[in-house]
């Protein structure tokens, strides 16, 4: 028995991808196949200035937070309205360290083709949070803003956003060929976005502990119900996967207090 606060899983890149809560403490992996309980406190606490809150927004932030810290801005949904670029921003010095640095564009495969941005040191982290079994960098680029031009400029052909039930469910388009892709991406783009991409075509298959994907899903919520036990059948993106096809958002939880039973 654990408790603490939950935060996004650590996770490293392996065969299959290690997930790990609490700071490390908890080799999550190794709880696949067991009967496992969360059972919430009712206290949450943001993530960013550890205040005690009642609701929290946006992945763990309270409302003042969630509107004027630089983790939450606009530009984090929307990157092509980042400002660091400029020198501007919410926190011009955190924006300095986190958005005016290399970010990569890239196609994922989670359910159907997807493209998106990161920092070029979260990769291959931001896939793995993402559930994707597929990733290919398509672009480096100075900073967020302008991966987040090309971004914009690819959404009309691409989706953006990852259908959740549908990884969860492992039903992807697994004729998908992501070097076709990228390079049929990079001609529809003009000749001033087309020079920021990479001729490299390697391929990231990214593998998860699940013995049993589920045909449906249905999402549990610590906010309905304070107790969430059954069997851990799997771990895919932040998303622990229980029997009889439950699932448990990590991420969307973030604060919560909790103590982790097994």
């Amino acid at each position: 028995m654990i408790q603490g606060n939950l935060h996004k899983m650590a996770v490293t890149l392996g065969s299959p991808v290690k997930y790990t809560l609490f700071q490390d403490q908890v080799d999550m992996n190794a709880l696949i196949g067991k009967s496992i309980s969360l059972a919430w406190d009712g206290k949450i606490t943001c993530v960013s200035c550890s205040k005690s809150i009642k609701k929290s927004f946006s992945d763990g932030f309270c409302y003042t937070c969630f509107m004027s810290a630089p983790e939450a801005a606009p530009c984090i949904i929307n990157p092509e309205l980042c400002r660091a670029h400029l020198g501007e921003g919410r926190d011009v010095a955190w924006e300095e360290r986190n958005h005016n640095v290399p970010h990569v564009v890239y196609f994922t495969l989670s359910d159907r083709v997807k493209v998106g941005i990161t920092r070029k040191t979260q990769v291959p982290t931001r896939w793995i949070d993402q559930g994707a079994v597929r990733a290919i960098v398509l672009a480096e680029t100075p900073n967020r803003y302008t991966a987040g031009v090309l971004e914009v400029a690819l959404k009309s052909l691409y989706a953006d956003k990852t259908n959740w039930q549908r990884m969860l469910k492992n039903e992807v388009d697994w004729d998908a060929d992501l070097v076709q892709e990228k390079w049929e991406a990079c001609e529809s783009l003009p000749s001033d976005l087309q020079e920021f991409f990479t001729d490299d075509e390697a391929v990231v298959d990214l593998n998860y502990q699940v013995t049993d994907y589920p045909t449906k899903v249905s999402a549990l919520s610590l906010d309905k119900s304070s107790t969430i036990e059954g069997v851990l059948t799997g771990i895919k993106g932040q998303y622990l996967i229980f029997d009889t096809g439950r699932v448990f958002n990590v991420r969307k939880h973030t604060g919560y207090a909790v103590t982790l039973s097994f």
